[in-house]
Protein backbone atom coordinates (compact mmCIF):
# COMPACT_ATOMS: atom_id res chain seq x y z
CA UNK A 1 0.00 0.00 0.00
CA UNK A 2 2.71 2.25 0.53
CA UNK A 3 4.65 1.34 -2.50
CA UNK A 4 1.21 2.37 -4.49
CA UNK A 5 0.97 5.86 -2.38
CA UNK A 6 4.55 6.06 -3.29
CA UNK A 7 3.94 5.71 -7.10
CA UNK A 8 0.58 7.60 -7.24
CA UNK A 9 2.79 10.69 -5.53
CA UNK A 10 5.25 10.09 -8.31
CA UNK A 11 2.69 10.61 -10.86
CA UNK A 12 1.48 13.24 -9.35
CA UNK A 13 4.69 14.84 -9.63
CA UNK A 14 5.59 14.89 -12.42
CA UNK A 15 2.28 15.32 -13.95
CA UNK A 16 2.04 19.02 -12.44
CA UNK A 17 6.05 19.57 -13.32
CA UNK A 18 4.69 18.64 -16.97
CA UNK A 19 1.47 21.06 -16.91
CA UNK A 20 3.53 24.08 -15.83
CA UNK A 21 6.19 23.69 -18.71
CA UNK A 22 3.09 23.45 -21.06
CA UNK A 23 2.09 26.64 -18.94
CA UNK A 24 5.32 28.59 -19.48
CA UNK A 25 5.45 27.34 -23.58
CA UNK A 26 1.80 29.01 -23.85
CA UNK A 27 3.29 32.27 -22.15
CA UNK A 28 6.39 32.25 -24.87
CA UNK A 29 4.00 31.78 -27.76
CA UNK A 30 2.03 34.81 -27.12
CA UNK A 31 2.64 37.09 -30.30
CA UNK A 32 3.39 41.19 -29.63
CA UNK A 33 3.86 43.64 -32.29
CA UNK A 34 6.26 46.14 -31.83
CA UNK A 35 5.52 49.52 -32.44
CA UNK A 36 7.62 49.51 -35.89
CA UNK A 37 6.17 46.72 -37.05
CA UNK A 38 3.76 45.81 -39.40
CA UNK A 39 0.64 44.01 -38.81
CA UNK A 40 2.14 40.54 -40.16
CA UNK A 41 4.41 40.93 -37.55
CA UNK A 42 7.41 42.14 -40.00
CA UNK A 43 9.84 44.47 -38.85
CA UNK A 44 9.52 48.10 -40.49
CA UNK A 45 12.25 50.18 -40.19
CA UNK A 46 10.98 53.91 -40.98
CA UNK A 47 13.01 56.91 -41.60
CA UNK A 48 13.83 59.23 -39.05
CA UNK A 49 11.55 61.76 -40.06
CA UNK A 50 8.81 59.66 -40.28
CA UNK A 51 9.55 57.63 -36.80
CA UNK A 52 9.70 61.32 -35.41
CA UNK A 53 5.80 62.11 -36.46
CA UNK A 54 5.42 59.10 -35.17
CA UNK A 55 6.88 60.17 -31.49
CA UNK A 56 5.28 63.59 -31.72
CA UNK A 57 1.63 61.79 -32.02
CA UNK A 58 0.77 64.18 -34.70
CA UNK A 59 0.71 65.24 -38.02
CA UNK A 60 0.97 68.93 -39.43
CA UNK A 61 -0.73 69.87 -42.69
CA UNK A 62 -0.96 72.58 -44.44
CA UNK A 63 -4.21 73.06 -46.11
CA UNK A 64 -6.26 75.37 -47.66
CA UNK A 65 -9.12 76.70 -45.23
CA UNK A 66 -11.63 78.73 -48.05
CA UNK A 67 -11.74 76.29 -51.17
CA UNK A 68 -15.24 73.92 -50.65
CA UNK A 69 -14.35 70.44 -51.90
CA UNK A 70 -10.66 70.25 -50.99
CA UNK A 71 -9.71 72.42 -47.90
CA UNK A 72 -12.97 74.36 -45.78
CA UNK A 73 -13.01 75.36 -42.90
CA UNK A 74 -16.67 75.82 -41.07
CA UNK A 75 -16.52 79.59 -39.77
CA UNK A 76 -18.96 78.77 -37.24
CA UNK A 77 -18.05 74.66 -36.21
CA UNK A 78 -14.19 75.22 -37.16
CA UNK A 79 -14.29 71.89 -38.55
CA UNK A 80 -12.30 71.25 -41.65
CA UNK A 81 -13.60 69.15 -44.91
CA UNK A 82 -12.63 68.28 -48.64
CA UNK A 83 -10.82 65.90 -50.53
CA UNK A 84 -7.74 67.40 -48.99
CA UNK A 85 -8.93 67.23 -45.29
CA UNK A 86 -9.64 63.92 -46.07
CA UNK A 87 -6.34 61.84 -47.23
CA UNK A 88 -4.63 64.22 -44.54
CA UNK A 89 -6.48 62.16 -42.09
CA UNK A 90 -6.02 59.01 -43.64
CA UNK A 91 -2.14 59.24 -43.84
CA UNK A 92 -2.32 59.95 -40.05
CA UNK A 93 -4.40 57.22 -39.43
CA UNK A 94 -1.50 54.90 -41.50
CA UNK A 95 0.66 56.78 -38.62
CA UNK A 96 -1.45 56.10 -35.68
CA UNK A 97 -1.22 59.46 -34.94
CA UNK A 98 -3.24 62.69 -34.61
CA UNK A 99 -3.29 65.49 -37.55
CA UNK A 100 -3.46 68.50 -37.22
CA UNK A 101 -4.29 71.19 -39.86
CA UNK A 102 -2.76 75.00 -40.67
CA UNK A 103 -4.52 77.18 -42.99
CA UNK A 104 -2.14 78.23 -45.44
CA UNK A 105 -2.01 80.00 -48.80
CA UNK A 106 0.18 80.17 -52.15
CA UNK A 107 2.68 82.28 -50.50
CA UNK A 108 3.09 80.74 -47.20
CA UNK A 109 3.17 77.08 -48.14
CA UNK A 110 6.60 76.58 -48.66
CA UNK A 111 7.59 78.48 -46.07
CA UNK A 112 6.40 76.67 -43.34
CA UNK A 113 7.17 73.05 -45.39
CA UNK A 114 11.03 74.44 -45.08
CA UNK A 115 11.16 75.79 -41.86
CA UNK A 116 9.95 72.41 -40.05
CA UNK A 117 6.55 73.72 -38.98
CA UNK A 118 4.58 71.36 -41.19
CA UNK A 119 5.06 68.09 -42.19
CA UNK A 120 3.59 68.61 -45.76
CA UNK A 121 1.42 70.63 -47.76
CA UNK A 122 -1.68 69.09 -49.22
CA UNK A 123 -3.34 72.53 -50.73
CA UNK A 124 -4.42 72.51 -54.57
CA UNK A 125 -0.39 72.80 -54.88
CA UNK A 126 0.02 72.08 -58.32
CA UNK A 127 3.27 70.09 -59.67
CA UNK A 128 5.58 71.68 -62.10
CA UNK A 129 9.51 70.97 -62.72
CA UNK A 130 10.64 74.01 -61.13
CA UNK A 131 8.58 73.37 -57.93
CA UNK A 132 10.39 69.82 -58.13
CA UNK A 133 13.70 71.23 -57.95
CA UNK A 134 12.91 72.44 -54.21
CA UNK A 135 10.52 69.87 -52.98
CA UNK A 136 9.04 66.74 -53.43
CA UNK A 137 5.52 65.67 -55.15
CA UNK A 138 3.78 62.77 -54.46
CA UNK A 139 1.58 61.33 -57.62
CA UNK A 140 -1.06 63.97 -58.54
CA UNK A 141 -4.45 62.63 -56.86
CA UNK A 142 -6.19 65.30 -58.51
CA UNK A 143 -6.21 67.46 -62.12
CA UNK A 144 -7.65 70.55 -62.48
CA UNK A 145 -7.69 73.55 -65.05
CA UNK A 146 -7.07 77.29 -64.61
CA UNK A 147 -9.71 79.43 -65.96
CA UNK A 148 -10.66 83.16 -65.37
CA UNK A 149 -13.98 84.70 -63.10
CA UNK A 150 -14.94 88.12 -63.90
CA UNK A 151 -18.15 90.23 -63.14
CA UNK A 152 -20.96 90.01 -65.92
CA UNK A 153 -21.08 93.81 -65.81
CA UNK A 154 -17.36 93.53 -67.45
CA UNK A 155 -18.70 92.42 -70.90
CA UNK A 156 -15.57 90.18 -70.63
CA UNK A 157 -16.11 86.60 -72.31
CA UNK A 158 -13.23 85.53 -73.56
CA UNK A 159 -9.15 85.43 -73.70
CA UNK A 160 -9.42 88.09 -76.65
CA UNK A 161 -11.65 90.16 -74.36
CA UNK A 162 -8.64 90.11 -71.60
CA UNK A 163 -6.21 92.09 -73.69
CA UNK A 164 -4.79 95.35 -71.92
CA UNK A 165 -6.71 94.24 -68.82
CA UNK A 166 -5.41 93.87 -65.04
CA UNK A 167 -5.95 90.58 -64.09
CA UNK A 168 -5.95 89.74 -60.00
CA UNK A 169 -3.82 86.73 -59.11
CA UNK A 170 -2.70 84.62 -55.89
CA UNK A 171 1.27 85.84 -54.74
CA UNK A 172 3.40 82.31 -55.38
CA UNK A 173 0.69 80.93 -57.55
CA UNK A 174 1.25 80.00 -61.31
CA UNK A 175 -1.48 81.55 -62.61
CA UNK A 176 -0.44 84.51 -64.38
CA UNK A 177 2.37 82.33 -65.80
CA UNK A 178 -0.52 79.96 -67.05
CA UNK A 179 -2.95 82.79 -67.98
CA UNK A 180 0.24 84.45 -70.34
CA UNK A 181 1.37 80.91 -71.80
CA UNK A 182 -2.73 80.61 -73.39
CA UNK A 183 -2.67 83.89 -74.56
CA UNK A 184 0.52 83.81 -76.25
CA UNK A 185 -0.74 80.33 -77.80
CA UNK A 186 -3.75 81.92 -79.04
CA UNK A 187 -1.78 84.37 -80.45
CA UNK A 188 -3.44 87.09 -78.51
CA UNK A 189 0.28 88.64 -77.23
CA UNK A 190 3.14 88.24 -78.45
CA UNK A 191 6.44 86.08 -76.74
CA UNK A 192 9.30 88.09 -78.17
CA UNK A 193 9.85 89.43 -74.64
CA UNK A 194 8.53 86.07 -72.77
CA UNK A 195 10.92 83.93 -70.87
CA UNK A 196 9.16 81.42 -68.92
CA UNK A 197 12.03 80.95 -66.40
CA UNK A 198 12.45 84.29 -65.56
CA UNK A 199 8.67 85.48 -66.10
CA UNK A 200 7.35 87.80 -63.05
CA UNK A 201 3.74 88.96 -62.73
CA UNK A 202 4.77 91.66 -61.22
CA UNK A 203 6.91 93.54 -63.40
CA UNK A 204 4.89 91.71 -66.91
CA UNK A 205 2.84 94.24 -69.04
CA UNK A 206 2.30 92.89 -72.49
CA UNK A 207 -0.73 92.42 -73.19
CA UNK A 208 -2.01 91.75 -69.79
CA UNK A 209 -0.91 93.32 -66.25
CA UNK A 210 -1.36 91.44 -62.66
CA UNK A 211 -1.86 92.48 -59.25
CA UNK A 212 -0.94 89.79 -56.87
CA UNK A 213 -2.66 89.45 -53.43
CA UNK A 214 -1.87 86.98 -50.52
CA UNK A 215 -5.21 85.39 -50.30
CA UNK A 216 -8.42 84.62 -52.99
CA UNK A 217 -11.00 86.55 -50.66
CA UNK A 218 -8.57 89.94 -51.28
CA UNK A 219 -9.02 89.21 -55.06
CA UNK A 220 -12.63 88.28 -54.98
CA UNK A 221 -13.25 92.22 -53.03
CA UNK A 222 -10.81 93.59 -55.08
CA UNK A 223 -13.08 92.21 -58.34
CA UNK A 224 -15.97 93.43 -56.94
CA UNK A 225 -14.73 96.74 -56.18
CA UNK A 226 -13.60 96.97 -59.78
CA UNK A 227 -9.86 97.26 -58.61
CA UNK A 228 -9.33 94.42 -61.26
CA UNK A 229 -11.23 92.95 -64.17
CA UNK A 230 -10.30 89.29 -63.31
CA UNK A 231 -9.50 86.95 -61.52
CA UNK A 232 -7.54 83.82 -62.47
CA UNK A 233 -6.75 80.83 -60.33
CA UNK A 234 -7.64 77.17 -60.45
CA UNK A 235 -11.52 76.36 -61.81
CA UNK A 236 -11.87 74.56 -57.99
CA UNK A 237 -10.69 77.41 -56.39
CA UNK A 238 -12.36 80.24 -58.21
CA UNK A 239 -15.76 77.66 -57.79
CA UNK A 240 -16.75 79.47 -54.07
CA UNK A 241 -16.58 82.98 -55.60
CA UNK A 242 -18.48 82.06 -58.76
CA UNK A 243 -21.29 83.76 -56.78
CA UNK A 244 -24.52 86.03 -58.83
CA UNK A 245 -23.28 88.19 -61.26
CA UNK A 246 -20.29 86.12 -62.18
CA UNK A 247 -19.32 84.09 -65.10
CA UNK A 248 -16.61 81.93 -65.95
CA UNK A 249 -14.71 83.20 -69.92
CA UNK A 250 -15.05 80.41 -72.64
CA UNK A 251 -11.62 78.87 -72.14
CA UNK A 252 -9.95 76.86 -69.81
CA UNK A 253 -6.28 75.95 -69.88
CA UNK A 254 -2.82 75.00 -68.55
CA UNK A 255 -3.71 71.48 -67.08
CA UNK A 256 -2.52 71.59 -62.64
CA UNK A 257 -1.60 68.37 -61.09
CA UNK A 258 -2.06 68.73 -57.49
CA UNK A 259 0.08 66.29 -55.13
CA UNK A 260 1.40 66.10 -51.78
CA UNK A 261 4.29 68.14 -51.21
CA UNK A 262 7.16 67.00 -48.75
CA UNK A 263 11.11 68.14 -48.23
CA UNK A 264 13.29 67.07 -50.66
CA UNK A 265 14.68 63.72 -50.43
CA UNK A 266 12.96 63.00 -47.08
CA UNK A 267 11.84 59.76 -46.25
CA UNK A 268 8.05 60.78 -45.43
CA UNK A 269 8.23 61.32 -49.37
CA UNK A 270 8.79 58.03 -50.03
CA UNK A 271 6.15 56.94 -47.62
CA UNK A 272 3.45 59.44 -48.89
CA UNK A 273 3.98 57.96 -52.19
CA UNK A 274 3.51 55.02 -51.36
CA UNK A 275 0.09 55.65 -49.81
CA UNK A 276 -1.46 58.03 -52.69
CA UNK A 277 -0.09 55.15 -55.26
CA UNK A 278 -1.82 52.70 -53.18
CA UNK A 279 -5.02 54.79 -53.18
CA UNK A 280 -5.00 55.64 -56.61
CA UNK A 281 -4.68 51.96 -57.71
CA UNK A 282 -7.44 51.08 -55.06
CA UNK A 283 -9.90 53.34 -56.08
CA UNK A 284 -9.75 55.10 -52.92
CA UNK A 285 -8.98 58.43 -54.33
CA UNK A 286 -11.74 58.38 -57.13
CA UNK A 287 -14.08 57.64 -54.35
CA UNK A 288 -13.46 60.73 -52.19
CA UNK A 289 -13.79 62.67 -55.59
CA UNK A 290 -17.65 61.41 -56.25
CA UNK A 291 -17.63 61.95 -52.30
CA UNK A 292 -16.90 65.85 -52.86
CA UNK A 293 -18.36 66.34 -55.94
CA UNK A 294 -15.23 67.52 -57.79
CA UNK A 295 -16.01 65.54 -60.67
Amino acid sequence: MKSFKKYAGLLLTVFMLVSLAACGNSDNNITTTPANSSPSGTDTKYSPDVQAIIDRGVLRVGVKNAVIGFGYQDPLTKEYSGLEISLAEKIAQKLGVDVEFTAVTAATRTELLDSGDIDCVIATFTITEERKKNWDFSAPYYTDYVTVLVENSSGIKTLADLVDKKVGVSSGSTSAKALVNAMIDAGLISKDSYNEETFDPATWTTGVSFQQYDDYPTISTALSAKQIDAFCVDKSILAVYHTEGRSYIEEKFAPQNYGVATKKGSGFSAFVEELITEWLADGTIDSLIKEFNLQ
